[in-house]
């Protein structure tokens, strides 16, 4: 199956793309599933998933006071600006699987080296290819942690805009619930490349349209 683990709409702050223009991109791009994880909401992806229930999983990007968890299968948004382990906890108790956003790029990431050192055995994977990155050695960094611990990588565009979706997968056996994808997550192999630097505009223009609005 190819999965796309990070995808925003128009519900993130940081993005303008409608719930159809996602779930088209995601089928043009030959995707199995694409995991919406909107910025500390679930809004857009439970909208997509009432949309198109075959491809998309409701997931979230929560930001934590140190750093961003990126979640799948998520049934209870979890609030930002929580402490990591209340959020984890939070993640756990609905069995949803627990990945983090880009860890070592110092420009996107808040997480110190000790807690992710503490959050490793209790997650399910680390994002060690994330296209929005601006330098490959951040994606190269999380690989090297991933191994480090013995932990699963998984992959997203991270797009903020149809053309983004499916920049990068994970390629891993089929699965059908948080439960079995944390098995076939071991089994995975990331996929794609760093999108153009050019695709922070579509954010930057998200932003400002919606301030105006």
């Amino acid at each position: 199956m190819k999965v796309d683990f990070h995808s925003h709409t128009y519900h993130s702050a940081d993005s303008n793309t409608s719930i159809d223009a996602l779930i088209r991109a995601a089928r043009r791009r030959g995707l199995d599933k694409l995991v919406v994880t909107d910025h500390n909401s679930i809004a857009g992806a439970l909208e997509a998933f009432t949309a198109a229930p075959d491809i998309i999983i409701v997931g979230e990007e929560i930001q934590t006071t140190q750093g961003e968890f990126l979640a799948a299968f998520v049934t209870s948004p979890v609030p930002h600006g929580l402490e990591p382990m209340e959020a984890l906890k939070r993640l756990k108790h609905q069995g949803a699987f627990i990945s983090i956003s880009h860890p070592f790029d110092p420009q996107r990431s808040g997480w110190t080296r000790e807690t992710l050192v503490l959050l490793a055995p209790q997650l399910d994977a680390v994002e060690v290819l994330n296209a929005r990155a601006l330098r490959q050695e951040f994606n190269t960094r999380a690989l090297a942690f991933a191994r480090q611990h013995n932990l699963a990588g998984n992959a997203g565009s991270d797009g903020h805009h149809p053309s983004e979706i499916g920049r990068a997968y994970s390629d891993l056996p089929d699965f059908h619930d948080a439960e079995s994808l944390r098995a076939a997550i071991k089994l995975s192999e990331s996929v794609g490349a760093i999108s153009s630097p050019f695709v922070h505009f579509y954010s930057i223009w998200a932003r400002i349209v919606k301030i105006t609005q």
